[in-house]
């Protein structure tokens, strides 16, 4: 009877929490309590206002706007409904009970059977999980929020730390206090700033008595974070504090530490402005700080158990002495990864650096360096244990496109160590279904059947001449050479298209890992089609329009030489806190080699060939706005243009497409543009965006505001903008071709709302878009975005759903 009332409860969940929301969040606050309903700051004029803001211990709840309630507490108000503490202590000490029983039995019999284990397993994570339930609530309790209510306490401390952030900044004489505005159980909280002058730094200087330091920080004085003239800020003297500390430890101070180091500050109230000195404080045993060289290297790989401490191999290269378990490494590799020499002063970025690219090796499960110390001389002693030898991964799920769900299968092998060289071998195979819309005009949804698979052996080095002791020298940029051979299979309603391809390409990155780049010196794949008859009836169609997209389907033999640079500014796409920025150029050259054959040779085999030129350039931006509010934009530039032999076609895969989850989300897949063209449509006069539309530019911009809703809910507004063209005219697309004096009215944009749920490790996405600007109406009607206000979701096509994995950039 219990779990009927309690499925009852979940069952009508939604409508509770309706019912929830559209009460007052000021109902039931006791006497004396009153909402936290707004904060703000005044008198800032030079500070910081959202640094100031997220000073403050209490933050409004995120509302509905324009009414007073907010869907984060109706959901922490349905935990407490359903949450019963006394429930769950129950269990808890029932579980108690049972966990010490089993235990005595443990201690009586010296051990457990395997059922009782799993037993004493199963009660341990059920205790756990009671643990935190009755610590922060159920699933809604921590996922929702409670009500703020103002505490005079907490805005107190809020206003000291604010004063504190203000005199770190520079403002020494700065003031805070606040002020509360109460009505109809509310609280308005003002911060009151009054910051006064802001002190300049007049000088700054070092002192200390080894001369040694002194020279080798004046001739880093240009990095310093603390410069004359800049106002006086705490966070740049912390960060002057660690910047010290690197360069002496790159300089062979191995046992210096920041701890060393003291700031005085000296204030002239007159001028407001503050004198500094950095004072470097001697060791407590000596005179001055040690300076350490290195001694030779010690590099062992260790078994994985002490059973096998005696099967290890040793052997010498390059003043270090190896110790391999069992698995015999090219110790020839391995040194290129070492940046510690004999009788070289100690620079923990060579440390760093040795850890790091011993790593991108992927051979071992961790890598640890330590110093033996004798005097002035440190031996670096590298430890290391074997990774796994294969790792096997199967993944099965489903992918949405064209809003139908499609289950797929990978499987995929790795094999570390392949010829004993450092190696990596890759496999890869994955099959799945996909929902398409048919290209022939043919009503509804039909499943595509793709298959691809691939093997590729990862090289950790250039293979090819580079010269003397070049392994060595290009051992920091971590080089390798992928070589793939692959093969594809896609099954739609309108062709069958298979493809055998392979590749040979060189990857490296700079040392402080802000630019990747990628060199594919050879890419080739000899692809067949099969074409449906109404496919094929379609092209012809559009070939006697003079539109050769046709010759995309023939038999051919697509190869190419491209390259790739990715620049990373600030790490973007980690944990982001600061601005940070990414650029991704890449510029691919097909058929370049048939230049140099005759043109008779071609045209006898029996193969379409192509040559193009394709270029991108992919800019990714990412700035913090506030500590719950973020922007992100995307701007994205494509061309392509078929030249030679190619007749004006370029293979299919090589076009550009606009639309879609990570484009111009108001469009499906692939379905705008190009340029004003304009569809075919449906009775009710509405656009048919059934069919692909391939271009040869590409120019999209795409902006969005990311928001904290509540607990994993994130919530987005976006626009999109942007379009594809074709360089020429194209009789079967009138309006696609691009003309300088028109492009900008061809702007398509897109507007629209986003939900996702960030757990971290995974970000469910979904999206809608509506269509604001609708390039291919005529000039004067191209703006449409009230039509969707006209109806649910607006006319036919204007709104699209998309649902992905991860953010869109």
């Amino acid at each position: 009877m219990i779990e009927v009332v309690n499925k009852l409860k979940y069952i009508n969940f939604l409508f509770l929490l309706i019912f929830i929301s559209s009460c007052s969040l000021t109902k039931g606050l006791k006497e004396g309590e009153y909402l936290l309903y707004d904060v703000k700051i005044e008198g800032n004029d030079r500070s910081n206002r959202s640094e100031l803001l997220n000073l403050s211990r209490q933050s409004p709840n995120t509302r509905i706007p324009l009414l007073n309630t907010s869907m984060g507490v109706a959901l922490y108000r349905f935990g407490e409904w359903t949450y019963d503490s006394t429930r769950h202590l129950s269990k808890k000490e029932k579980l108690l009970v049972e966990r010490k029983a089993i235990i005595a039995l443990e201690e009586e019999n010296e051990g457990l059977e395997k059922k009782e284990r799993k037993r004493l397993e199963k009660i341990n994570s059920n205790i756990a999980s009671l643990e935190k339930k009755l610590e922060f609530g159920n699933f809604f309790m921590r996922t929702g929020n409670p009500r703020v209510i103002f505490d005079s306490l907490k805005a107190e401390e809020s206003s000291r730390q604010m004063a504190y952030y203000l005199i770190n900044n520079g403002f020494f004489e700065a003031k805070t206090e606040y002020r509360v505005n109460k009505k109809r159980r509310r609280a308005w909280l003002t911060f009151l700033v009054e910051e006064n002058a802001a002190y300049r730094i007049d000088t700054f200087y070092t002192r200390s008595d080894d001369e040694n330091i002194y020279e080798i920080l004046n001739r880093s004085i240009r990095n310093s974070n603390i410069k004359a003239g800049n106002f006086y800020n705490q966070t740049a003297i912390t960060q002057e504090r660690q910047r010290v500390e690197d360069v002496l430890k790159e300089n062979g101070y191995y046992t210096f530490s920041r701890s060393y180091i003291e700031y005085n500050v000296y204030k002239d109230t007159v001028e407001k402005s503050v004198e500094i000195e950095q004072l470097i404080r001697k060791p407590s045993f000596s005179d001055v700080h040690q300076v350490y060289y290195l001694d030779s290297v010690y590099f062992s790989v260790d078994p994985p158990s002490a059973e096998f401490i005696d099967e290890g191999e040793k052997s010498r290269f390059r003043d270090i002495q190896f110790e391999f378990y069992q698995d015999k490494y090219s110790e020839k590799i391995i040194a290129s990864r070492i940046f510690l020499n004999k009788d070289d002063l100690y620079s923990r970025r060579d440390v760093i650096e040795t850890q790091r690219q011993l790593a991108n090796l992927d051979l071992f499960r961790f890598v640890n360096i330590a110093f033996d110390t004798l005097g002035n001389r440190l031996r670096p002693r590298i430890y290391t244990q074997p990774n796994q030898k294969y790792q096997v991964t199967n993944q099965l799920g489903a992918s949405i496109t064209e809003q139908v769900p499609g289950p797929f299968f990978s499987h995929s092998l790795r094999n570390r160590n392949l010829f004993r060289g450092a190696e990596i071998f890759e496999f890869f195979f994955r099959a799945g279904l996909e929902g398409v819309v048919s290209a022939t005009g043919e009503g509804g949804v039909f499943r595509s059947r793709e298959l691809n698979t691939s093997a590729s052996i990862i090289f950790p080095q250039f293979l090819f001449p580079t010269g003397k002791n070049s392994l060595q020298k290009l051992g920091r940029y971590n080089p390798n050479t992928r070589t793939l051979i692959g093969y594809n299979y896609v099954d739609r309603p309108e062709y069958i298209r298979e493809s055998v391809n392979g590749v040979i390409g060189y990857n490296w990155s700079t040392r402080n890992l802000r630019q990747q780049y990628t060199i594919n010196v050879l890419d080739a794949n000899f692809i067949r089609s099969n074409l449906s008859s109404e496919f094929r009836e379609l092209l012809e169609g559009l070939q006697a329009q003079g539109n050769n997209l046709i010759n995309s389907f023939l038999p051919s033999y697509v190869s190419s030489v491209s390259g790739q640079v990715i620049i990373n500014f600030n790490q973007y796409g980690a944990f982001q806190k600061n601005k940070a920025s990414l650029w991704r150029l890449f510029l691919e050259s097909g058929g370049t080699t048939l230049n140099f054959v005759d043109r008779q040779f071609i045209e006898q085999r029996n193969l379409a060939y192509f040559q193009f030129i394709k270029f991108q350039s992919d800019f990714r931006r990412y700035i913090p706005i506030s500590k719950s509010q973020t922007l992100a934009y995307r701007l994205n530039l494509g061309l392509a243009r078929p030249y030679g032999v190619s007749n004006g076609v370029l293979p299919y895969e090589k076009y550009f497409f606009a639309g879609g989850s990570t484009g111009i989300r108001a469009w499906q897949p692939r379905r705008l543009g190009p340029g004003s063209f304009t569809p075919q449509t449906f009775e009710d006069g509405t656009f048919d965006y059934r069919f692909e539309q391939p271009g040869d530019i590409l120019l999209e911009g795409m902006f969005e505001l990311r928001s904290k809703i509540y607990g994993y809910f994130d919530g987005a507004f976006f626009i999109d903008l942007g379009n594809s063209w074709t360089f020429q005219e194209d009789a079967s697309r009138p309006g696609a071709n691009f003309e300088i004096d028109r492009f900008w009215r061809e702007i398509a944009v897109g507007t629209g709302l986003g939900l996702r749920m960030d757990f971290d490790f995974l970000v469910l996405r979904l999206d809608m878009g509506v269509k604001a600007v609708d390039p291919a109406r005529p000039i004067g009607e191209r703006f449409i975005l009230g039509r969707f206000f006209n109806s649910f979701l607006g006319e036919r096509g204007q709104t699209v759903f998309n649902i992905g994995i991860g953010y869109p950039f």
